[in-house]
């Protein structure tokens, strides 16, 4: 056993007396990753949830027929009172409760997705070159502590913008060592077949994150906003515990040797570890020493402009930067939104508004796994990823003209345009950047995943900086405004891939895609099946 050996893990081998086979290590990962970045996303919705109790003078201070959803009753009306009162009947939280409350809360959350972004490229060098499990245990410690802390503002009953501003800043540093760590640790444990649909699957944790952040801080909103902060935080730091136990971040790790090389090695692996290694063969012999020469930091990353010279990193991130701008718009502001809305003649409460906006990341489950399983099939992450795109853009106009005529028309195209926003940015993130990752034109044994994907959604963060910064300023001009500006930034996304689409065209009706390859437009190749 090594200091690489995960603590839960070993205490399992004590238990059981013997090794988990690969498989079982595989679905093993597959679920305290899933745990971890559930968690991650659970830690970023509160400041969407409690908007509105910060800056509640914006809602007219009117009672409202509340739609509590999953949480209480279910779509029955009733006078929701007393929620906001924990802040002062309904006059808001200062700094936040002023004219310049929303300008003000789309700066929090630029400040911390722009914090976010620039931590992600350091983030994923450090990824490729240190222990991914502890590096990803310090992130989700970190964030925990940083979280609960924005909360604790609440408690202290501190008003001063600069606090909330820094605690979001560092916040958004420490949640950056998530993706790049979590994507690399799939991409070791998995080969590129069927890639796109399990990551797809995979990726149900970005709305699970979502939908489970809402619920919680919905849940403890009435006690005061401040809770809604603590609990997530609380959630993302016993989180990192479970990762510091049972995630074995590389098959070398636990004694597997490289499951993920250019070759698709993976049939001729045994069952049993046991089987694998020969008991009678010490540690430390030249055998071993070459199964665990890539394991956790003892690898060197590649530079960043080496991962930018692979084929399709620059497009993608460059879509990316525009897919999050939508993707993370309805993550800050939906909830907001509704709030502000009269659905069917009848406003909702806060609590109420934080749980109907759940039902925008179901829809965005569907979509990545749907997304995901139609890139594999078509051998064209490209086109799917270009077309769901699109198709959001006459989704998002009808969800802003049609969806406040009732709660039922609200719900179905909410969860249509939750399809269509999270399916391409869902494949993006997961699938693509694996592929990507993963690439042959990387040196030696191909594992540059950490950095190609700190790059890819590193670039993408900015647009999620943006689009938020940006609904502060054209929410108080009108939401025409703010669709306006989603539809335009789904629009360039599509067209960004357009030389992608281009070559995947190209080279389907040229030839069929050879099982096991798939280099679109020949001179384009940016991942491998």
């Amino acid at each position: 056993m090594t200091m690489r050996d995960p603590p839960g893990i070993l205490l399992v081998r004590r238990f059981r007396g013997r090794d988990w086979s690969v498989d079982t290590y595989r679905y093993v990962v597959l679920l305290v990753t899933f745990i971890a970045y559930t968690s991650y996303h659970a830690s970023r919705k509160p400041s969407s949830i409690v908007k509105s109790v910060l800056h509640s003078d914006n809602l007219g201070g009117r009672g409202r027929n509340a739609y509590p959803w999953p949480v209480g009753e279910v779509f029955s009306k009733r006078e929701l009172g007393g929620l906001e009162g924990n802040v002062g009947e309904g006059k808001g939280w200062a700094p936040f409760d002023g004219e310049d409350g929303t300008s003000k809360l789309g700066e929090i959350d630029v400040a911390f997705l722009a914090c976010y972004s620039i931590g992600m490229y350091v983030a994923g060098h450090l990824g490729d070159t240190l222990d991914l499990r502890l590096f990803l245990t310090g992130g989700m410690v970190g964030s925990g502590v940083f979280v609960g802390l924005f909360g604790i503002g609440y408690f202290w009953n501190v008003h001063v913008f600069w606090f909330y501003l820094v605690m979001q800043m560092v916040a958004g540093l420490f949640q950056a060592t998530g993706w790049p760590s979590v994507v690399a640790v799939i991409g070791n444990w998995f080969g590129k077949r069927k890639r796109g649909l399990i990551m797809g699957i995979w990726n149900a944790h970005t709305s699970v994150g979502n939908i489970s952040g809402s619920l919680l801080a919905a849940s403890v909103l009435e006690y005061g906003w401040g809770w809604s902060f603590i609990v997530p935080g609380a959630f993302i730091f016993i989180g990192g515990i479970i990762v510091y136990l049972f995630l074995a971040a590389y098959p070398e790790d636990v004694g597997f040797p490289f499951l993920n090389g250019s070759g698709e090695n993976n049939a001729a692996i045994p069952a049993d570890v046991e089987a694998l290694q020969n008991e009678s063969k010490p540690k430390g012999t030249k055998e071993d020493n070459t199964a665990l020469q890539s394991a956790s930091g003892s690898r060197r990353s590649i530079k960043l402009s080496e991962a930018c010279m692979i084929p399709g990193v620059i497009p993608f991130a460059l879509c990316l930067f525009f897919s999050k701008l939508v993707a993370y718009t309805f993550l800050y502001w939906l909830p907001f939104y509704l709030s502000c809305t009269a659905i069917g003649g009848e406003y909702m409460s806060v609590k109420s508004a934080g749980n109907l906006s759940t039902l925008f990341d179901v829809g965005g489950i569907v979509g990545g796994i749907l997304a995901g399983y139609i890139s594999d099939k078509l051998k064209a992450r490209a086109t799917t990823a270009a077309t769901f795109m699109y198709a959001a853009i006459p989704s998002m106009i009808l969800y802003h003209i049609y969806g406040n005529a009732s709660t039922t028309m609200n719900i179905l195209l909410m969860m249509t345009t939750g399809l269509f926003v999270n399916g391409p940015y869902a494949l993006i993130t997961t699938a693509v950047s694996a592929d990507l990752g993963t690439h042959s034109s990387v040196r030696g044994d191909s594992r540059a995943l950490a950095t190609v994907t700190a790059i890819i959604d590193g670039t993408g963060s900015l647009g999620a900086a943006l689009g938020p910064l940006l609904t502060g300023f054209l929410s108080t001009k009108g939401w025409h405004f703010v669709f306006g500006m989603l539809s335009l930034g789904a629009l360039i996304a599509g067209l960004l891939l357009s030389r992608l689409v281009i070559a995947e065209i190209a080279e389907r009706a040229k030839k069929p895609a050879v099982s096991g390859q798939h280099y679109p437009g020949g001179t384009l190749p940016y991942c491998i099946f």
